[in-house]
C-alpha cells in the first residue's frame, strides 16, 4: 500500500471511528422507527451527510479543508456533548437554548466534564479525519470534494427548514449541529431584532405605593411548599407574623419549563400572543420603574463576575441603577446574602423597585443548603457540588426510584432553606409598610414521583404538568390593599399564571389599568379566569406554533410522604 492510500485509509477510519460516537442516538432513531420506508430514508440521508463529510476530507485546498474541520469540531462537540450530557437528543429548541444559555458554560464543566470530554474525542477524531492532508493523490474530483460539505450542509438544513427543525435525531453531529448554526443564522437576518421602544406610557404616582418587589425563585415545585400541600416543607409564608398579609394564589402556571424564556418574559411583560414580540421590543421592567420614579436593583443570586442570564443585554442593564451579585459568597449562602440586600433596600426610605434572581433549587441540590437543615434523610452524599450553581443532572440520576428518593429528600432540604429561611429572614428584618411583594418560581419540577423515567426535572420537550406549576404568593402589609389581594387570590386559587405579574406591577407602580391592559394583558385581580397554561416550546421558529400545557392541581403528584424520616 502507497502511502497516498495508507493516508486515505487512515482518514476513512477515523471518519468511522468518530461518527461511532454517536451510535447510542443512531440505535434510538432505528429502533423508533422500526422496519419501515422512513428508516430507509433515514439511512439514506445518514449515509449522504456522512459520505459529504468524507468529501470534506479531501479538498486539496488546506485553509478550507481545515475550516471545515474546525467547524466539525465545534458542532460536533456541541450536539454529542450536549446528548452525552443529558441522555437526549439535542432539537433546534434545545440548540437555540443551549446558545442562549451560554454563560452556564462554567457549569457545564463542573458538572459534567466526564460526558463532554467523551464527546470531545468523537468530535476531534472528525476533526483529524477531515483535517490530516489527504496526499497528492486525488481520491475524487477537486470540485466534488469542495461541493460535498456545502451539499450536505444544504440538504441537511432545507429538510429542517420544512419540517420546522426537527427529525435530525441520529444523524451525525457535526452535519445536525452546522445546519442548526445555518438555521440560526437566516433566522437573525431574516427577521432582526427591532429596536427597543422607551417607555411611552404615563405614569400617576400611586398613592401609598411603596417598595415593589419581585421575587423571581429557581425550581421551586408548587406542591413541595407547604402553603400548597400539608405535606410541603416549612415556606415561611403559611404563619406569616401579624402585621405581614401573605395572599397565596396556590399552584400557578409558569410562562414556559425552562428558566430563560420565563425569565425574559417576566422581565419584558410578554404575552401568550405576542411574547416574542413584546420580549424583543418593549421596555423592561426596570426601564418603566426608571419612569414612574422608583430607584431599580437587579440582585443576582446566581451569576458572577457581572455577566448576564437569561436574556439581559447591555441596553436592558442601562435601566438597572444597582446591579447585585455575590462574587464572594458560597453558593449555599447566596440567597441569605439576596435577603440581607433586600432587607436593606426595604428599609432605606426610598422607593425602590427590586427584582431577585434567587438561587433556589436548581440541581445539583446536594450542596444548597448547610448541613445543619439536612432535616429529611436519606439525601444524597454532599461535598461534591459546593460550587456549582445550575446544571444538568448528575448521571448517578440518570434511573432508579431510589436515586430519585434521594434526590427529593435533598430537594426538600434545598427548599426549606432556600424558600422558608429567606422569608423567615425577611419577615424578621424587613419593614414592609406599603411594600409590595410578588413571589414565584422561573418553573416547577418533575421530581418522578411517579415512577416514571427519565433524568429530567424540567426543559423537557413533552413536559409533564409539574414543569410548569409554579407557587404564586403577593406580600404586603395589613391595610395596604391585602383584602383587594386576598379576594383575588380566593378567586384565582390553583388558577392563574405568570403572565399576570408583569401588569399587576405596572399598575402599581401607577400606570393606567387600561392603556397597561391593552398591551400586556389582564393583571392579578382581573375577573377573566387565565388559561393557566405554560409554553412547552417557547422557542417556536421555522413556522412552528407553541404548544400549550394545561397545570391542574389534580395532575400534580403529591410530595411522597414515605420518602424520609424528618429530623
Amino acid at each position: 500500500m502507497t502511502a497516498t492510500k495508507a493516508r486515505a485509509a487512515a482518514k476513512t477510519i477515523l471518519l468511522l471511528l468518530g461518527l461511532a460516537f454517536g451510535f447510542g442516538e443512531v440505535a434510538a432513531r432505528v429502533a423508533m422507527l422500526g422496519a419501515s420506508l422512513q428508516l430507509l430514508l433515514y439511512a439514506a440521508l445518514y449515509g449522504i451527510l456522512a459520505a459529504c463529510l468524507w468529501g470534506a476530507a479531501f479538498i486539496q485546498s488546506s485553509p478550507l479543508r481545515w475550516a471545515w474541520a474546525t467547524i466539525s469540531l465545534l458542532t460536533a462537540l456541541l450536539v454529542d456533548g450536549f446528548q452525552a450530557a443529558t441522555a437526549k437528543a439535542m432539537s433546534y429548541d434545545a440548540f437555540v437554548s443551549m446558545l442562549d444559555s451560554a454563560g452556564f458554560l462554567d457549569d457545564a464543566f463542573a458538572q459534567h466534564g466526564a460526558s463532554i470530554a467523551h464527546a470531545a474525542a468523537g468530535a476531534f477524531l472528525l476533526f483529524f479525519a477531515i483535517g490530516i492532508k489527504p496526499g497528492p493523490s486525488r481520491r475524487m474530483p477537486g470540485v466534488v470534494a469542495i461541493l460535498a460539505p456545502f451539499a450536505g450542509l444544504t440538504i441537511l438544513t432545507a429538510l429542517l427548514f420544512f419540517r420546522g427543525g426537527e427529525g435530525a435525531r441520529g444523524l451525525p453531529a457535526a452535519s445536525v449541529g452546522t445546519s442548526y448554526a445555518t438555521l440560526y443564522v437566516i433566522e437573525a437576518v431574516a427577521m432582526p431584532v427591532p429596536p427597543r421602544q422607551p417607555v411611552r406610557l404615563i405614569p400617576k404616582p400611586a398613592a401609598g405605593q411603596g417598595d415593589i418587589v419581585l421575587i423571581i425563585d429557581e425550581s421551586i415545585a408548587a406542591r413541595y411548599l407547604d402553603i400548597n400541600d400539608t405535606a410541603g416543607v416549612h415556606s415561611g409564608l403559611l404563619s406569616p407574623p401579624r402585621d405581614i398579609a401573605v395572599s397565596n394564589f396556590g399552584i400557578a402556571a409558569s410562562i414556559t419549563n425552562c428558566s430563560y424564556g420565563s425569565n425574559l418574559t417576566l422581565r419584558h411583560g410578554g404575552t401568550r400572543g405576542k411574547y416574542q414580540r413584546l420580549n424583543a421590543a418593549m421596555p423592561s421592567i426596570f426601564d418603566y420603574a426608571h419612569t414612574a420614579g422608583f430607584r431599580t436593583t437587579y440582585i443576582d443570586a446566581q451569576r458572577t463576575g457581572g455577566s448576564y442570564q437569561n436574556g439581559m443585554d447591555d441596553v436592558e442593564r442601562r435601566g438597572i441603577d444597582h446591579f447585585v451579585q455575590f462574587d464572594e459568597i458560597p453558593v449555599v449562602d447566596r440567597d441569605m446574602a439576596a435577603a440581607d440586600a433586600l432587607i436593606a433596600l426595604l428599609n432605606n426610605g426610598r422607593r425602590d423597585f427590586v427584582l431577585i434572581n434567587k438561587m433556589g433549587a436548581h440541581f445539583p441540590v446536594a450542596d444548597k443548603y448547610p448541613a445543619s437543615a439536612a432535616t429529611y434523610q436519606p439525601a444524597l452524599p454532599r461535598g461534591e457540588t459546593v460550587a456549582v450553581t445550575e446544571m444538568k443532572l448528575p448521571e448517578n440520576l440518570f434511573s432508579g426510584a431510589e436515586a430519585w428518593r434521594l434526590y427529593r429528600n435533598s430537594y426538600r432540604n434545598t427548599v426549606a432553606w432556600t424558600v422558608g429561611a429567606f422569608f423567615d429572614r425577611i419577615f424578621a428584618g424587613a419593614a414592609l409598610d406599603g411594600a409590595l411583594i410578588v413571589y414565584t418560581s422561573d418553573h416547577g419540577q418533575n421530581l418522578h414521583e411517579r415512577g416514571d423515567p427519565g433524568t429530567t426535572t424540567h426543559c423537557s420537550p413533552l413536559p409533564a404538568s409539574e414543569e410548569g406549576a409554579v407557587p404564586l404568593v403577593v406580600i404586603g402589609t395589613a391595610g395596604t390593599g391585602a383584602d383587594r389581594w386576598n379576594a383575588a387570590a380566593k378567586q384565582h386559587f390553583d388558577a392563574s399564571s405568570h403572565y399576570r405579574i408583569f401588569p399587576t406591577l405596572l399598575n402599581a407602580m401607577g400606570y393606567d389599568p387600561k392603556a397597561v391592559g391593552r398591551i400586556y394583558g389582564e393583571t392579578l385581580g382581573a375577573s377573566p379566569r387565565d388559561p393557566a397554561t405554560f409554553n412547552s416550546l417557547f422557542n417556536a421558529r421555522l413556522g412552528r406554533k407553541p404548544i400549550w400545557v394545561e397545570v391542574r392541581r389534580r395532575d400534580l403528584p403529591r410530595p411522597p410522604a414515605g420518602d424520609f424520616t424528618a429530623r
